[in-house]
């Protein structure tokens, strides 16, 4: 069976990812990784500032809003992804479906249970329509504006009865949640800087470029399949599982679908995967570095993430596993960045990497400084090192 050390695993990842060479467009990196992590409405473009020399936030603007080659989707993991739009089908027949079901059999039973309607799905059934009718001609429209306009989407429900963070809750959010997941509307522009999240909905069929044709779930996830494990393989069943936020059976019947070949992986017990063609050894990559933004999808790639992270995740994520900030060197996480109250990105190292590592990360961390321009970023999900940078 096919060895894959971890110095090679590390590799593979500097290649692959666009850590140890650039990309050439916002398209490829976000094709080739899938998707970008978008609930933190700054990462997409910090992801894409440390893969593309000369980045600015307008390019990823043009390509989300004026090109609309990519956009913005609740998918994997119920998360917000940046993804192309030629990957639309896929990920909604693999994903999204998935997590538009389970939001909807929520949201029915909250409605019932907050007394908003005896049936909730009819409720939500008349809600969804509205909102639809609304959008049909190209409009594009706020959460608080629709809410405003349809009285169907009037009502409250209380997410914690008892709990200081409980409270009456406005209703209309989650219908619209639902509605993004079943890829009826989609995120059109965005009413705030490019570090807030203030999406204006648009109905899926005027926004998108051209109609997308839909494909089976089978069909769907050898697509998707096929694609991250050509970026982020070797992996193993758990780790697909994980990523794909689907059940071990469904990883299990992908990978036999796509004939993967099974390798063993240092330090791990487990089995690892990749592509039949893809058991070349990997070239050795030159000592590199980056500066990678919280929940980066490099970071959150995989669900074992020892042979990069070391025994330091307690420090560089938070509680409910989502990764902040964190610095790279030679394919491990070596500490975390966050800005002072000037807006200068500051580095804090969990492992020694030397003066010659420490100068070109230093420099990275100017860099970040420049680009950034004042604007200070706060990471939505920060990590136990990042809090103590941030103060």
């Amino acid at each position: 069976m096919r060895t894959f050390t971890i110095a090679e695993r590390r590799d593979r990842l500097a290649r692959r990812h666009f850590l140890s060479h650039a990309a050439s467009s916002p398209r490829e990196v976000t094709r080739s990784l899938v998707g970008l992590h978008g609930t933190d409405p700054a990462t997409p473009y910090l992801s894409l500032w440390a893969r593309l020399p000369g980045f600015t936030g307008t390019d990823l603007d043009a390509a989300l809003y004026q090109d609309r080659q990519l956009i913005k989707h609740m998918a994997m993991r119920r998360t917000l992804w940046v993804v192309h739009t030629a990957d639309l089908p896929a990920i909604q027949a693999a994903a999204s479906d998935r997590v538009a079901a389970t939001e909807r059999k929520r949201l029915i039973g909250d409605v019932e249970k907050a007394g908003i309607a005896v049936d909730g799905a009819e409720w939500l059934e008349l809600a969804s329509a509205a909102v639809r009718r609304h959008l049909a001609d190209g409009v594009h429209a706020g959460t608080a504006t629709l809410r405003a306009t349809l009285p169907e989407l009037a009502g409250s429900w209380d997410p914690a009865p008892g709990k200081t963070w409980g409270g009456s809750t406005p209703v209309a959010p989650r219908v619209l949640t639902v509605l993004s997941a079943q890829g009826h509307v989609l995120r059109g522009p965005n009413d705030g800087t490019w570090t807030t999240s203030r999406p204006l909905w648009a109905a899926a069929a005027h926004w998108l470029p051209e109609p997308a044709a839909a494909v089976t779930a089978d069909d769907a996830r050898a697509a998707l399949l096929r694609s991250w494990l050509r970026t982020f393989g070797p992996a193993t069943a758990a780790d697909i599982k994980w990523w794909f936020g689907q059940t071990l059976s469904w990883a299990r019947d992908g990978l036999r679908a796509l004939d993967a070949a099974e390798v063993a992986l240092e330090g791990c017990e487990e089995t690892g995967y990749v592509l039949p063609d893809d058991l070349d050894d990997t070239p050795r990559v030159s000592p590199w570095g980056a500066l990678l933004p919280g929940l980066d999808p490099t970071v959150m790639g995989w669900q074992a993430r020892s042979w990069y992270l070391g025994p330091h995740a307690g420090q560089l994520f938070d509680r409910s596993g989502n990764a902040g900030p964190t610095v790279w060197w030679d394919g491990r996480v070596v500490g975390a960045w966050g800005q002072d109250m000037d807006g200068r990105v500051r580095l804090e190292f969990v492992e020694d990497v030397g003066a010659a590592a420490r100068k070109v990360l230093q420099r990275k961390a100017s860099e970040l400084t420049d680009w950034l321009d004042g604007v200070r970023v706060k990471p939505r999900f920060p990590s136990p090192l990042s809090q103590v940078l941030c103060r």
